[in-house]
């Protein structure tokens, strides 16, 4: 009977396992489909530019691949921005993350990505009602008083939904209205797939020389993997709004909403809700009596502060993660609140001394200082040759120093380009990278610069940076005679051990022990061989090309059979070498 009864549960829960066996099979079928899109796609933009900037200027034909570039890196572009909103997922973050590298990215592709928005269809509520209810533990009339289907917002990641907590719940925090966030189902499945495409992808762009010379691939990649997973925890989310918040405990002109850690976990985050007056919404905030261009000023200066003063930056300023809130009594008093933590930059020390340099240098008009502080953050490589960088900053500092944006209007557009393209082709002959470290950074400075500059058309970005940049010069200034001190002591003892320095090298030298390493001469000798011989494959391939083309029209087939054997020494004087990179 036992046996029976065990067989009847087996038969009954069979439904069951066969429709979760299938959705398991699907998800499966469509993480392959997924990835393999994301490879063709990266596979194909790869032959194309190895096509285009490799073998044609190979061929003399430099001026087809020069004539097309402009248009190929659009449509490029283009295609990417279109993958990315039909998969969604990681590929939108992956837009915006490139459409920061102007220093590996044409301007064309970064001006195209930066019009990727994080805005997707929303998921239908009953499944975000099921991921809700299975990491809470009950069902949601339980957890709340009322919860709303339709979400305030949905991204790539998750979507927001406004609710009520329920009698308990509010007693127990003192809060009422709350937004809840809730992931999208099966994106710790999505965002694995894609990161793994993006580390194949790197792997090769560790092999393309004009990209490894500027930014390390794969750390990259394992940088922007961090962030993302980061970005959907929920749980380092929550700790990092608390930590936002005690930054700015004392500062009245600064909150952030309250998490209700009740009812949050990994997957689902419970956050009071601040909705009041979007920053951007200039009418909105005229009517409650608050100057946009004080609030512009406001928002520049608490920025500066959570990069010199926290060093804990809020990496994602859009407008819809901050907002003005009134005050309650009236007064016409204000201030911002911020939301949305799954994005912020840690700001390393290192980083953080070398852009108060580079704000010291800028406040000074020292272009020398400004490029030894590129070299200091390691935008500049320290081997690069900045005698035309320093020049072009010279004028630069010269010409439109301190002016505002409302100034930079009122300049001839046919100057301030014959500058830019001047400027920028100087730029680009140098080897400039961007630590990862930075990107994040930039992207919040670049966010804040456009806000502001849309809340006050005459807002310049230099009136809240003076006063820091004034602090630092005093700071600069007054500890320049310890410095001094300092450097006196150390020049003293190195002349005090000069002596028995050279006394041990004479020593070495006598006793037939000292060495020299030649492994670098070997290294270079062995390229020299090795380009030598890619030459050698190069001109047989010509050869054998014309040679088969001039044939075609006498003896066919020999014709025919020296253009496919030209392949083989075409293979060799492109690929030759490869592998030992």
């Amino acid at each position: 009977m036992a046996e029976h009864d065990s067989e009847a549960s087996w038969q009954a829960e069979r439904p069951a396992r066969d429709a979760g066996a299938g959705r398991a099979a699907a998800a499966w079928r469509g993480g392959r489909a997924r990835y393999r899109r994301i490879l063709n796609f990266a596979a194909r933009a790869f032959v194309q530019t190895w096509w285009y900037e490799l073998v044609l200027p190979r061929l003399g034909m430099s001026r087809v691949a020069e004539s097309t570039r402009d248009a190929r890196t659009l449509r490029l572009a283009r295609r990417f921005r279109d993958l990315a909103v039909d998969l969604g997922g990681l590929m939108i973050k992956v837009g915006q993350f490139m459409s920061s590298r102007l220093d590996v990215l044409p301007p064309e592709i970064t001006a195209e990505l930066a019009g990727l928005q994080d805005e997707v269809p929303a998921v239908p509520f009953e499944e975000i009602r099921a991921l809700a209810e299975a990491q809470l533990g009950v069902p949601l009339e339980r957890a709340f008083a009322s919860f709303d289907p339709v979400p305030v917002a949905a991204a790539s990641l998750g979507q927001a939904h406004r609710a009520v907590l329920s009698e308990t719940d509010a007693a127990d925090t003192g809060l009422d209205r709350v937004v809840v966030k809730v992931q999208r189902p099966a994106i710790d499945q999505i965002v694995a797939v894609d990161l793994a495409a993006l580390r194949r992808v790197a792997g090769w762009l560790r092999r393309v020389r004009v990209v490894s010379d500027r930014v390390d691939a794969p750390a990259l990649v394992e940088e922007f993997a961090q962030t993302c997973h980061e970005e959907i925890d929920y749980l380092h989310e929550a700790a990092s709004a608390e930590r936002f918040a005690e930054c700015f405990a004392d500062e009245p002109r600064v909150s952030a909403p309250a998490v209700v850690w009740e009812r949050t976990t990994r997957r689902v985050l419970t956050l009071e809700d601040v909705t009041a007056i979007k920053i951007n919404d200039t009418r909105g905030l005229r009517e409650a009596g608050i100057d946009p261009a004080e609030v512009a000023q406001v928002f520049a200066e608490v920025m500066l502060d959570q990069v010199f003063t926290h060093s804990f930056v809020h990496a994602d300023p859009h407008p819809g993660n901050i907002f003005v809130t009134p005050h309650a009594s009236g007064t016409g008093g204000w201030h911002l609140t911020f939301v949305d933590f799954g994005m912020m930059a840690e700001v390393p020390d290192r980083l953080r001394d070398g852009l108060r340099s580079l704000i010291i240098a800028v406040a000074s008009r020292n272009s020398r200082g400004l490029v030894s502080a590129a070299q200091e953050i390691g935008v500049l490589l320290p081997s690069a040759s900045t005698a035309e960088l320093e020049r072009a900053l010279t004028v630069l500092f010269a010409r439109f120093g301190g002016m505002g944006f409302n100034e930079l209007r009122d300049v001839d557009p046919r100057e301030f380009q014959a500058f830019a393209v001047e400027f920028g082709d100087t730029v680009r002959a140098l080897p400039v990278q961007l630590p990862e470290k930075l990107l994040l950074l930039m992207r919040a400075v670049s966010l804040t610069s456009g806000m502001c500059s849309s809340l006050d058309p005459t807002f310049n970005i230099w009136e809240p940076v003076e006063p820091y940049a004034t602090r630092l010069l005093r700071a600069e200034s007054g500890s320049l005679a310890q410095d001094l001190a300092g450097q006196m002591l150390s020049n003293a003892g190195v002349l005090w051990r000069l002596p028995a320095e050279i006394d041990s090298v004479l020593t070495r030298l006598d006793q037939g022990a000292l060495t020299f390493d030649t492994s670098r001469l070997e290294r270079r000798l062995d390229k020299l061989v090795r380009i030598g011989k890619r030459a050698v494959s190069a001109l047989l391939f010509g050869g054998m090309l014309i040679g088969g083309v001039l044939l075609l029209g006498v003896v066919p087939w020999l014709g025919v059979t020296l253009m496919a054997a030209s392949v083989v020494p075409l293979l060799h004087a492109l690929f030759s070498g490869l592998g030992g990179r």
